[in-house]
């Protein structure tokens, strides 16, 4: 039980940090000052170098953090701006690097079995790997947009699918779009009155909107892959007097 608690805890901790970022940026700021940079690094370098962590806050982290810059309370805008793109690249070329030095060997059926293999949703990848047939290279462009398959699209890429040369414009083109994206639109749209007095919504309505892109496609393959299972003709009987 005390555990379950643990984790009950946990849970909605990280709920409140991203449903209230802004507050806790703000507290941290106060606190550490200038750290706060490190903060943002760390958490936007995660998010997409380690494929282990596709839940930290993206899109709404980039929105409070615009917001923030707009009130003049110490983060300065082009530093964001410039610090966080380099993150975001980073961290995609970093999970690239990964899925191209491990990921083959992990999913043979020995390495299936491997501890790092484990703390892999093989759904989540599975998903990617049918985002990325259908969408190419684009696919990391894409991706940076839509929570969960930004963390695996590089993995999968470094698994075979892409050279790093080519993976490397588009890691950079959508990095530095997702960044600039959204923290402008915190910098430029946070300061409005009606975004101010509702933060926590419009930082709900970001998340819902980022991860219906995946909800859609998630969808439409389960149903295609129902349909084709319904569409499969059965398989025949034995023969009489056959090897059972």
């Amino acid at each position: 039980m005390a555990v379950l608690r643990q984790l009950y805890d946990l849970a909605w901790w990280l709920v409140d940090f991203i449903l209230h970022f802004d507050r806790h940026l703000t507290d941290f700021f106060n606190a550490y000052g200038g750290w706060t940079y490190a903060l943002l690094f760390a958490i936007i370098f995660c998010e997409t170098g380690l494929v282990i962590f596709p839940i930290l806050p993206g899109d709404s982290l980039l929105f409070a953090v615009g917001a923030f810059t707009a009130e003049g309370k110490g983060l300065d805008y082009l530093s964001c701006l410039l610090l966080l793109s380099f993150a975001a690249v980073l961290g995609d070329t970093v999970n690239y690097t990964i899925g191209h030095k491990i990921g083959p060997a992990i999913f043979t059926k020995e390495g299936s079995q491997h501890g790092f293999a484990r703390l892999l949703n093989k759904k989540h990848l599975d998903r990617t790997h049918a985002f990325y047939e259908k969408h190419g290279g684009k696919t990391i462009i894409i991706a940076r947009f839509i929570p969960i398959i930004r963390t695996f699209a590089p993995f999968v890429a470094g698994i075979g699918a892409m050279s790093y040369r080519r993976f490397i414009s588009y890691n950079v083109i959508g990095g530095v779009a997702w960044v600039c994206l959204f923290v402008s639109a915190g910098h430029f749209f946070g300061g409005l009155e009606f975004v101010k007095q509702n933060f926590t919504l419009v930082i709900m309505a970001i998340i819902i909107i980022s991860v219906l892109p995946a909800v859609y496609e998630g969808g439409r393959g389960y149903l295609e892959a129902r349909r084709s299972k319904a569409e499969s003709p059965p398989a025949a009987p034995p023969a009489p007097g056959g090897t059972p």
